[in-house]
């Protein structure tokens, strides 16, 4: 019999079953909420773990009935199927909460437990009967916690300690192993390896999320979301999962379980795979910590003179503990090398930029040829030699080396051997202990150990003394070597490239450069032509610095005027691209519009030509008797007359210091003009 509300409405009713199996009737009134929860504010109160306080919610719009999930935590569903959208419900339909069954009638005797009605006549065809499911595999144990976590004394009782001292030494070798392993596949290898068999089991599966899931720490939804990583059959059997009620159990409970009698109870959907497999008996063990569940380890037993007892129901729970803080491990040793490939590749961004920004600029024949030789040298790792003077840009072409070679991936460390005196020398390239020497406050390591695995310039590298020249050819002959103050050898894999400006031929004639190390650095030699062989990659230079130094402070890049481009072409440049570089950002710096014009080109005077103050006088001209020092007076006198008293302006014209200047005024007495 249907009942009526009294607008006209069916009365429709949720029918609640605990995992007790204790039920509750519930009418729904159309122009209420039913909101549903485990908090006591909801009309309709479970008392249901899985259940969030305020879960999900059934109310009627125009259309009819409707579900709606309310972000709960563990979720809804309706026939088994997630709700995660408004869902219509119609009658006879079952709502899933945990372990709780809710069915939505309009039948007001329905029951989700009772059979067949036993009413007669046309009012037992009005009645809605719901058909009992097929009974589950019977569950004989269910347990949370290993005892093997606590203490074996406390837990095992007499006569126990032989038996619970050998599982925790299986227990401990198999964490070893664990300790080593690299994925989740060679995890789960080896718990299956340390339980099939073991346990009394024949047949093993470990179910784990999906990598994506554990890397990114989500959790699956469904059982049919975990991925089978690893397999064990001792006869042979093809897998089948188990149906996912009995599996949903235990990821919503977190218990493990035994179950037995699989045969005579296994629900439809799993009987013929468990059939076909011959399964007696059954452990499920959960893999989870305190934060996160991670799979599922299933055990079967088809001896039905061995089942799977509790005591291997307690060594699986133990192993699952084992497993998941291994994967917890995994999952941190993942996020480390994520991290550490993100940092790589922002190192290798920022190497990449750095190559671009010492790019060597040209477009003249020397420069395509010296681009070739880099081309040829950087692949082959063995020492090269930079030669060229000062500021062609040797270190550049270092740079390009490395960035070139199969240790760019690598540190590249930058040494001026001319900068430093011998004992300094020696510390800075091989490091020095704590005490080596007065100073010497901590250990340091040398350049040779901070470049390990990448390379190492050495400018000025003839500038060297003939004790630090004998211990560098060791090193780079493959010999150890010891920090100063130092007596354990050091190997280190690097790549030399050395620089230098000077005649090391004639350094070797006169007995101040090594010729073994001289034959030794000359391997791959690369010559660097300067700046005045070149004249015509001037334009390209100086407009790239000009570029450059606007981009780094902030300003409109300024354009040379013809006459100031004429001036630069026109030069010899004997400071070669370090003197064009200074010049041009100078000419930037004093610009105050967007052109750069003659004025504003200083030019040092160290190309050879007299200054145009300094001619020698005609031969009409009357020769006058001066001393070196009354010239240079005279001279310094005009330069400051013809800058109105600018000192700075006239020292940048005389090509010194602004300090020298001062100097030179005070001894002329020429301070106070």
């Amino acid at each position: 019999m249907v009942a009526r509300s009294s607008d006209n409405h069916e009365t429709v009713y949720l029918v609640v079953s605990d995992p007790s199996g204790a039920e509750e009737r519930h009418s729904l009134h159309p122009d209420q909420v039913t909101d549903i929860g485990r908090a006591s504010t909801n009309r309709i109160v479970l008392r249901d773990e899985i259940c969030s306080r305020n879960h999900c919610e059934v109310f009627r719009i125009s259309t009819g009935w409707m579900l709606r999930d309310r972000s709960s935590r563990n979720g809804t569903f309706l026939n088994e199927t997630p709700v995660e959208q408004d869902r219509p419900l119609v009658d006879g339909d079952i709502i899933r909460i945990g372990s709780t069954m809710i069915l939505f009638t309009d039948d007001e005797t329905a029951s989700l437990k009772r059979g067949p009605s036993h009413l007669d006549g046309d009012t037992a065809t009005d009645i809605r009967v719901i058909d009992e499911p097929a009974p589950l595999p019977e569950i004989i144990h269910r347990q949370k916690r290993s005892t093997l976590r606590d203490s074996p004394d406390d837990t095992l009782g007499p006569n126990g300690d032989q038996r619970a001292g050998a599982k925790l030494s299986r227990l401990y070798q198999m964490a070893l192993k664990m300790g080593e392993a690299t994925s989740s596949q060679d995890l789960a290898d080896i718990v299956l390896d340390g339980l099939v068999g073991v346990t009394g089991a024949d047949i093993g599966a470990v179910l784990l999320q999906p990598a994506s899931s554990l890397r990114r720490r989500k959790r699956v939804a469904s059982p049919n979301d975990l991925v089978v990583t690893s397999y064990r059959s001792l006869g042979g059997h093809t897998y089948h999962k188990l149906s996912s009620s009995l599996t949903r159990q235990v990821m919503e409970s977190e218990e493990a379980i035994l179950a037995r009698d699989i045969n005579t109870r296994a629900d439809l959907s799993s009987r013929d795979s468990l059939d076909e497999m011959q399964v007696q008996s059954l452990v499920i063990a959960p893999i989870h910590d305190e934060q996160e569940f991670f799979g599922l380890i299933h055990l079967y037993s088809t001896n039905v003179d061995n089942p799977l007892d509790a005591d291997g129901l307690d060594y699986t729970l133990a192993v699952a503990d084992q497993l998941a803080v291994a994967i917890r491990n995994l999952q941190k040793q993942l996020e480390l090398q994520d991290g550490l490939q993100k940092a790589t590749n922002e190192n290798r961004q920022l190497r990449e930029q750095l190559a671009i920004e010492s790019e060597l600029v040209g477009d003249s024949e020397a420069m395509h040829q010296l681009r070739e030789t880099i081309g040829l040298v950087a692949p082959i790792d063995t020492v090269a030699l930079i030669r060229g003077e000062s500021g062609v840009g040797k270190e550049l072409v270092a740079r390009a080396i490395h960035f070139n070679s199969k240790r760019r991936d690598g540190p590249f460390v930058c040494m001026n051997c001319a900068a430093l005196s011998e004992s300094l020398l020696e510390s800075e390239l091989f490091g020095h202990e704590r005490g080596a020497f007065t100073g010497a406050t901590g250990l340091k390591h040398g350049k040779f150990e901070q470049a390990h695995k990448g390379t190492l310039f050495l400018d000025e590298v003839g500038e060297m003394s003939p004790a630090i020249q004998a211990k560098f050819l060791r090193v780079l002959e493959g010999h150890a070597f010891e920090r100063v103050g130092g007596a354990v050898p050091i190997k280190v894999d690097v790549r030399l490239v050395a620089a230098t400006n000077r005649d090391l031929e004639q350094a070797v004639r006169e007995q101040q450069f090594r010729k073994d190390l001289y034959f030794r650095l000359q391997v791959l030699e690369i010559s660097v032509p300067p700046l005045r062989k070149r004249m015509g990659d001037v334009p390209l230079l100086a407009n790239f610095f000009a570029q450059r130094f606007a981009n780094k402070s902030g300003r409109p890049a300024s354009e040379f005027s013809p006459q100031a481009m004429t001036k630069l072409t026109e030069y010899d440049w004997p400071g070669n691209v370090r003197e064009l570089q200074n010049t041009v950002e100078r000419a930037v710096v004093l610009c105050n519009g967007e052109t750069v014009t003659p004025d504003l080109i200083m030019l040092s005077r160290l190309d050879g030509h007299p200054s145009p103050d300094l001619e020698p006088a005609s031969e009409d001209a009357e020769y006058v008797e001066l001393s070196i020092e009354e010239l240079e007076r005279k001279h310094i006198l005009r330069t400051l007359e013809s800058t109105q008293g600018n000192k700075s302006r006239a020292a940048q014209i005389l090509g010194i210091e602004r300090s020298t200047l001062d100097r030179k005024l005070k001894k002329y007495g020429l301070k106070n003009r």
